[in-house]
């Protein structure tokens, strides 16, 4: 951040990037340095039931479709089935098929095999794009999972004289040290990088890599359109409704030791909260961001129907299949309580006041750009009398933050589109 604190986030972003949205059509044009890519590879963990991964694509997706309508496009994703019918587009595994070796000689094999793959695919590629998401943390992955997947398709597209661009990404925590290597020599491979924020590329520069010809811009998400609905109330003008955000959160390595205890004292916490505003009348619509975040759903309903059997036949939890159903459900809100960083996205999206009980400072920092610093805690730590009280000041206040936020998203639209701009003008 800038040494200055009177000067915001999105100003400095102002100065700091260049202003190719009111350049000149020509100027842009005469910025090309090489022929517009003919065909151009999404890389990423797409179709694995994340929401925020997949709004991540979606976005690039609706972005190229509209600016590149000639170009040819392909997605190397986990689940390359649910992709190619969930936004209609020829997909690649991110590595062959096939059940897993036990023969350590055999698995080592396999590698080699990953390699070639990735080559005989990206090298039809004149582009690679990795989309948003926290690509750069290592959540919940071993060493052989995402980070050397990440590193093995970067390796190739360089072999192969394909360029490659990490747009809006997240980076860090990356607690592994096996991990941070294999991310980090992916990154530095790249010919473009843009942060999503300041802590990603304060991370970077943490571990030693050069960040000085990195941009910030906001979340890729932020450019995903609203879907079609009233943002501004719930579907019952005679009381609020609050949204509250659920995730099968069991730690920052979910395979670790004790993972199950950190989800049990999180749902009875959060099915505290919620008892509590059943009680003072509230209505309560569950959200949810990850498939896998049924879990925990069904946890905490069981643990309301035992406190508040009656009055917990009032809360409406339906499924969720992307980021604009999503916002769809949360139109029927008028305050957001989350966990998930792209449900606090989502929620500002629409407008909405909102609480974080995050796993990681890039909710924090989201937050504060947004005036909302004040109503954070740590989904490990938090405190429910804290969190009342902090629902009690949002709603207090809710008109006035509301505002605020929407004038900051507005922000973050602008930005993002001035970097649309600069793709188009030296890679697209």
């Amino acid at each position: 951040m800038s040494a200055n604190n009177d000067v915001s986030p999105a100003l400095e972003r102002d100065v700091l990037l260049p202003d190719l949205a009111s350049a000149p059509r020509s100027e842009v044009a005469a910025r090309r340095t090489r022929a517009a890519p003919s065909r151009i590879a999404l890389f990423g963990l797409f179709g694995a039931g994340n929401l925020g991964n997949d709004g991540s694509l979606e976005t690039m997706l609706g972005f190229l479709r509209r600016a590149r309508p000639d170009a040819q496009l392909f997605c190397v994703c986990d689940q390359p089935e649910i992709v190619s019918r969930s936004m209609n587009i020829d997909t690649v595994p991110i590595r062959p098929l096939g059940p897993p070796s036990q023969s350590k000689f055999l698995r080592m094999l396999s590698k080699l095999r990953d390699a070639g793959h990735a080559w005989r695919h990206i090298s039809k590629a004149d582009l690679m794009i990795i989309p948003g998401t926290g690509i750069l943390d290592d959540f919940g992955e071993r060493p052989q999972g995402m980070p050397l997947k990440i590193l093995t398709w970067c390796l190739a597209a360089r072999l192969a004289g394909t360029k490659i661009a990490f747009v809006c990404i997240g980076a860090g925590p990356i607690r592994h040290r096996l991990n941070r290597w294999l991310m980090t020599w992916a990154a530095g491979l790249a010919h473009y990088r843009s942060y999503r924020d300041e802590m990603s590329r304060a991370f970077m520069e943490s571990v030693g890599f050069d960040t000085t010809d990195d941009p910030i811009y906001p979340d890729i998400v932020f450019k995903l359109p609203v879907p079609a609905v009233s943002s501004s109330t719930s579907t019952d003008p005679g009381r609020l409704t609050v949204g509250v955000g659920v995730m099968t959160y069991r730690g920052w390595y979910g395979y670790a030791e004790g993972a199950d205890q950190i989800l049990d004292r999180y749902i009875e916490k959060l099915s505290e909260f919620v008892v509590h505003l059943l009680d003072d009348g509230y209505g309560v619509r569950l959200l949810t961001g990850e498939l896998g975040d049924s879990t925990a759903v069904d946890a905490l309903l069981a643990r309301v129907r035992t406190a508040r059997p009656q009055a917990a036949e009032s809360i409406v939890a339906e499924p969720c299949c992307s980021l604009t159903h999503l916002m769809e459900q949360m139109s029927q809100t008028d305050i957001v309580v989350a966990t998930r960083f792209h449900n606090i996205v989502c929620a500002l999206k629409m407008g909405k006041p909102t609480i974080s009980l995050g796993y990681a400072r890039k909710n924090d920092v989201l937050m504060a750009e947004m005036g909302l610093g004040d109503y954070c805690q740590h989904v490990e730590q938090f405190s429910v009398p804290t969190l009342i009280e902090h629902f009690d000041t949002v709603v207090a206040n809710r008109d006035a933050l509301a505002q605020n936020v929407r004038q900051r998203v507005a922000d973050y639209d602008r930005q993002l589109s001035r970097q649309e701009e600069f793709l188009l003008s030296e890679y697209l």
